[in-house]
């Protein structure tokens, strides 16, 4: 493992998460197959070792600011867009009592997500390829999880639509935002509270690169309508108000 990997990983994720030697291990693994993999799909634009520790790993781990207890107890969380694995990996090898699903709609990611797990020998988490539309309807699925997660790209309406309905009552739903988030708060206050929800409160905070970060906590309320979440592409294409 290089050392300069490790001692990053240390420095920057201080007061967020201590990691054993064979969890630090587990990180460098997964950033070696990244690498590897991202060379014939498309996974990732950041390859750069210390852009993946700040950007992708301690980014990840940054729950942690939303939810201290993070790993006292053992919680069900669905990352939904999971794309190449994050958060749900990072945070799964950091915080072992957890049982993760990562869902994703590319079959391609779903095989290195495998891959991942596999060759980490990471327990409880599975990787499911499908659209958040229809697992959202799936009672396998729908309200059985204590926590949803998700750093997908796309505006705080539609993202809430697709992530609400796995959600508990009493749970939370928390996407990972980039820079200020204000305006796109005020733009999905309709829809949040549609789904029976509402933002609790945010938390900013700067990377270790000095990027803007927020996490919005959205608490789940009640049990949602069973209209929601609409069938796949409309929450895209047309975001509640």
């Amino acid at each position: 493992m290089d050392k300069m990997f490790a001692e990053q990983m240390e420095r920057e994720l201080e007061g967020i998460a201590s990691l054993s030697e064979r969890q630090m291990e587990q990180f460098y693994q997964y950033y070696e197959m990244l690498v590897e993999w991202n060379q014939v799909m498309n996974l990732t634009a950041i390859t750069e070792m210390t852009e993946v520790v700040t950007k992708h790993f301690v980014d990840s781990l940054s729950l942690k600011k939303a939810v201290s207890d993070l790993e006292d107890k053992p919680r069900k969380i669905m990352d939904v867009g999971t794309g190449a694995g994050f958060p749900g990996i990072p945070l799964k090898i950091a915080f072992p009592r957890l049982e993760i699903t990562l869902l994703d709609s590319l079959n391609k990611r779903i095989r290195f997500l495998d891959a991942v797990i596999e060759k980490l020998e990471l327990k409880c988490i599975k990787a499911v390829h499908g659209r958040a539309e229809d697992y959202g309807r799936d009672g396998k699925y729908r309200e059985q999880y204590d926590l949803c997660v998700s750093r997908a790209v796309a505006n705080l309406s539609t993202l809430s639509e697709y992530c609400l309905p796995f959600v508990k009552t009493g749970g939370y739903f928390i996407p990972y935002k980039s820079g200020k988030v204000e305006e796109e708060l005020a733009a999905a206050s309709g829809a949040v509270k549609k789904l029976g929800s509402e933002v609790e409160r945010t938390e900013d905070f700067l990377l270790p690169n000095g990027d803007e970060r927020t996490l919005v906590v959205i608490r789940k309320n009640k049990v949602l309508e069973k209209r929601y979440p609409r069938k796949a592409g409309l929450p895209g294409k047309d975001p509640l108000k």
